[in-house]
């Protein structure tokens, strides 16, 4: 009788161990909110201010970027003994200095509202009540990124125009198995020089920002090739923020 009651506990440790992999897209994306601080303290963020170091190839320079809740954004670098804010939206359009003329320039109105119906609304994290945003999830075949074992989640955000078509928007994530946080995403870029082109971020490095854990290291790849590396140094939650620096300044 002994043995019997071994084999079967053998038997239902055997068929409970594909349930026990057989996560679904919600339980991944639960599970991540869950190891990272929890939904709530996610919830409770309405800005954030980071400061760290970026590179492309051998050059290096400070930066800082500041997000609010609202999708008003901006990025601002130490380049040469200058301030200048490479990227930033003002809540209705996206504009940035011209390394050129050094001057603040709009970019053109499909960019604008392309970012308004995305990326405006992934303050603090893509995932965070992604349906309230339009966005949908769904579970692809598990896989393995350079010997982790990941969950590998497909992300379908609002569609975009490109060229004045509408296009898909669509984004690979991959989590690690281990600790359920993605340590990878992957797109193909829709429009501009690079189009065609497959760009994967990689996430680690995650470490305290004031409640939960977000990645500190983010490097950037091109068809492979690493284009940009983020060096983050530290991260402030719900900071009080000058919102003049989402403001485009007037040409000198």
């Amino acid at each position: 009788m002994k043995i019997a009651r071994t084999l079967f506990i053998a038997m239902l440790l055997v068929a409970m161990a594909p349930m026990a992999s057989a996560q679904t897209a919600d339980e991944i994306i639960d599970t991540y909110f869950e190891n990272t601080g929890g939904k709530a303290n996610w919830e409770k963020i309405k800005s954030i201010k980071s400061t760290g170091k970026a590179s492309f190839g051998p050059q290096e320079f400070p930066f800082t970027q500041y997000m609010m809740e609202d999708g008003r954004m901006a990025v601002t670098i130490s380049l040469q003994g200058q301030e200048l804010t490479p990227q930033a939206f003002d809540g209705e359009n996206m504009w940035g200095t011209n390394f050129q003329s050094m001057q603040a320039e709009a970019q053109d109105s499909e960019t604008s509202e392309n970012y308004k119906k995305n990326e405006a609304k992934d303050m603090p994290d893509v995932f965070l009540n992604y349906k309230d945003k339009g966005y949908t999830i769904e579970k692809m075949d598990d896989d393995t990124i350079e010997g982790t074992e990941v969950f590998k989640i497909k992300l379908t955000k609002n569609p975009i125009m490109v060229d004045g078509k509408e296009e898909e928007s669509v984004s690979i994530y991959y989590f690690d198995k281990e600790n359920f946080v993605p340590i990878a995403s992957e797109t193909t870029i829709n429009a501009g020089p690079q189009k065609g082109m497959t760009t994967q971020t990689v996430f680690s490095e995650y470490l305290e920002a004031g409640d939960v854990y977000m990645p500190f290291n983010i490097t950037q790849k091109f068809n492979g090739q690493v284009g940009q590396s983020i060096t983050i140094e530290n991260i402030e939650i719900n900071p009080d923020i000058d919102e003049s620096i989402f403001e485009m300044p007037e040409k000198n």
